[in-house]
């Protein structure tokens, strides 16, 4: 009879946190910021069908890399959760707090159990409030740990680098249209300090807008309005920066049908 290989507790821990970490990696990377009205979700995204970024609830924006089917049930699973608790109890209870506390548990768990592989997924909820100092930014890696963030983040891909870059030039007060162009510069730079044109036909952008006068604030930017904030500065003087309500470019359902990224 043979003895039966041993690992450690804490090398098993170790060997599993680098597995979901390179699957992580693996997929593109995108970026959540705030500007002066809210924030900005963007990401390099050719797929017209799978979204990056999906609305939860009013005020609460969800963004996720790596693995789709598995960011897929969560984000379905979030969008229970609100209504339900926004049914029950008070639409202002459901918050982005509550939210992130209940994906932590979900990630903290899965990862932690030897029954089943950690999920490869990083995940972004956000919400806008009445103020900027009123918006949250929360960070969840794959082992179902909390980080608040401030201004800017970056998940999937090469974050870590897309993290510096945006630390250092991000900053308080910035319209949607800089905001904007700043994330797709970070996304742009490659590893070797090389940059690449991403067009706007491949980019996902998507605004949690606190000036909508709707109770759901989530709305994607695309097409012609996409352009316009793109525009050079000069160019783009006349567009408006703040993103005007449509029929073809409105928020979506928090309880229609599933929609996230890749």
């Amino acid at each position: 009879m043979t003895t039966p290989f041993y690992v450690s507790p804490a090398q098993a821990m170790q060997d599993r946190a680098e597995y979901a970490r390179k699957g992580i990696a693996r997929g593109r990377s995108l970026v959540v910021l705030q500007y002066t009205d809210g924030i900005v979700f963007v990401g390099e995204n050719p797929s017209r069908a799978l979204h990056k970024f999906s609305e939860i609830y009013d005020r609460i924006g969800f963004a996720a890399a790596g693995k789709y089917n598995e960011y897929e049930n969560l984000r379905i699973g979030g969008v229970r959760y609100a209504d339900l608790r926004g049914y029950t109890y008070d639409r202002d209870d459901v918050t982005a707090r509550g939210l992130a506390n209940v994906y932590a548990q979900t990630l903290g768990t899965i990862f932690s159990s030897q029954a089943e592989k950690p999920y490869e997924v990083e995940l972004v909820v956000a919400e806008v409030g009445e103020t900027a100092e009123g918006d949250q930014i929360y960070r969840l890696p794959h082992d179902g740990s909390i980080v608040d963030e401030h201004g800017s983040v970056a998940v999937g891909g090469n974050a870590e680098q897309i993290s510096t870059y945006l630390d250092q030039r991000h900053s308080d007060g910035m319209s949607l249209s800089a905001a904007l162009k700043l994330a797709v510069q970070a996304l742009s730079n490659q590893t070797n300090g090389s940059e690449r044109e991403i067009p706007a036909d491949r980019l996902e952008v998507a605004v949690l807008d606190r000036t909508r006068p709707q109770k759901r604030k989530f709305k994607r930017i695309v097409g012609s309005q996409l352009a316009r904030l793109l525009e050079p500065e000069g160019a783009a003087a006349a567009s408006s920066e703040t993103p005007a309500d449509s029929a073809g470019e409105s928020g979506e359902d928090s309880t229609g049908p599933a929609e996230s990224g890749q």
